[in-house]
C-alpha cells in the first residue's frame, strides 16, 4: 500500500516538473518574440530584418510551442479520424482506408500516375520554394509531415498540376498497428488523408508558409479512388457510409474543410507484387 503511494508520488511529481518545463520554454518563446519586436522599432531600416527575425521566432518557434502546450489538454489522444500536425493541431481528415502491403499500394498508385514525395531535407525544402516562386515543376515535392498513430505518415504520393507545384492532389499513408480495428470493428491495413493543395500561403494559426487546401475533401478522395480503380480493374471498393457524421472544421492550417463522413477501403491484395518489390528466397537468384 505505502509502495503504491510512493509510486502515484512520484509519478506526480515527474508530470509536475514536465509540465513545469513546458510552459516556461513557451513563456521563454514569446518572450524572445516580444524583444525582437520591440528593438524593431529603434533600428530604423535595419528594422525590417528584425521584423523578419521576429516573424520567424512567432511562426516557428512561438506559436508552435504554444499551440503544443494547450493541444497537450485538450486534443484527444486517441484515433477520431483526423491526422495532427507536429505542434499538435487537428490536421487533415482520415478519408480512405486500404487493404494490402505497402508495395501494393505503391504500385497501385503508380500505375494511376501518381509520384512518390520526396522526404522532407534541407536540400528539398529549399527546391519547393524556389520551384514555388520560379512555377517551375516539381513533380516529387515533399509533403509536410502529420502524425497519426503518434507517428509521421509512411510515405505519400502526389500529381502536380500543370507543372505548378504549389497546386497538386496529394495523399499520406500511414500502416496501422498490428491488431488495431477501425471504431465499429473493422479491420484494414493503411489509412490515408488526401487533400488538394490550391495555393502556396500562410498558416492561420501559426503565420507558418504552407499550401492551402481545398475544403471539399471528398472530391480528392473520390478522386484519389478513381484514379486507381480505373487504372487497374483488378482493385476493389468498398465504403463505409456514415463511418464519421459529416462536419465542416479546419485543418491545421486553417483551411475550411467539409466532408460527409464516407471512408472508402481501396482492396489492392489483388494486385500481384513486381519482381523488384517480392521476397527473395535465400538461395534463389534474382
Amino acid at each position: 500500500m505505502g509502495s503504491a503511494r510512493a509510486s502515484r508520488r512520484r509519478y506526480s511529481i515527474g508530470i509536475a516538473m514536465d509540465w513545469l518545463f513546458f510552459v516556461f520554454a513557451g513563456l521563454a518563446a514569446i518572450w524572445l518574440a516580444y524583444l525582437s519586436l520591440t528593438e524593431t522599432f529603434d533600428l530604423g531600416w535595419w528594422g525590417l530584418l528584425f521584423a523578419l527575425v521576429f516573424w520567424g521566432l512567432l511562426a516557428y518557434l512561438v506559436l508552435p510551442r504554444l499551440h503544443s502546450i494547450l493541444t497537450t489538454i485538450y486534443v484527444p489522444d486517441y484515433f477520431i479520424g483526423r491526422a495532427r500536425t507536429s505542434d499538435g493541431l487537428l490536421g487533415d481528415p482520415v478519408n480512405l482506408a486500404l487493404m494490402g502491403t505497402g508495395e501494393q499500394i505503391t504500385q497501385a498508385l503508380e500505375q494511376a500516375g501518381w509520384t512518390k514525395a520526396d522526404p522532407i531535407t534541407a536540400a528539398s525544402a529549399w527546391r519547393i520554394a524556389t520551384s514555388t516562386v520560379r512555377r517551375q515543376s516539381y513533380r516529387e515535392a515533399p509533403v509536410s509531415p502529420l502524425l497519426l498513430f503518434g507517428r509521421q505518415q509512411d510515405f505519400a504520393y502526389q500529381q502536380e498540376v500543370d507543372g505548378n507545384p504549389a497546386q497538386r492532389h496529394h495523399v499520406r499513408f500511414w500502416e496501422c498497428p498490428e491488431g488495431w480495428l477501425l471504431p465499429g470493428g473493422h479491420r484494414v491495413d493503411w489509412l490515408a488523408a488526401g487533400t488538394f493543395d490550391t495555393a502556396v500561403g500562410l498558416s492561420l494559426f501559426t503565420f507558418q508558409v504552407t499550401h492551402r487546401i481545398d475544403a471539399n475533401t471528398d472530391i480528392e478522395r473520390d478522386y484519389i479512388v478513381e484514379t486507381v480503380v480505373d487504372a487497374d480493374p483488378r482493385v476493389v471498393v468498398d465504403v463505409i457510409k456514415g463511418f464519421s457524421s459529416g462536419y465542416h472544421a479546419r485543418n491545421g492550417g486553417g483551411d475550411t474543410i467539409h466532408t460527409d463522413g464516407d471512408l472508402p477501403i481501396i482492396d489492392v491484395r489483388a494486385l500481384p507484387l513486381r519482381e523488384e518489390d517480392a521476397p527473395v528466397r535465400e538461395g534463389t537468384p534474382r
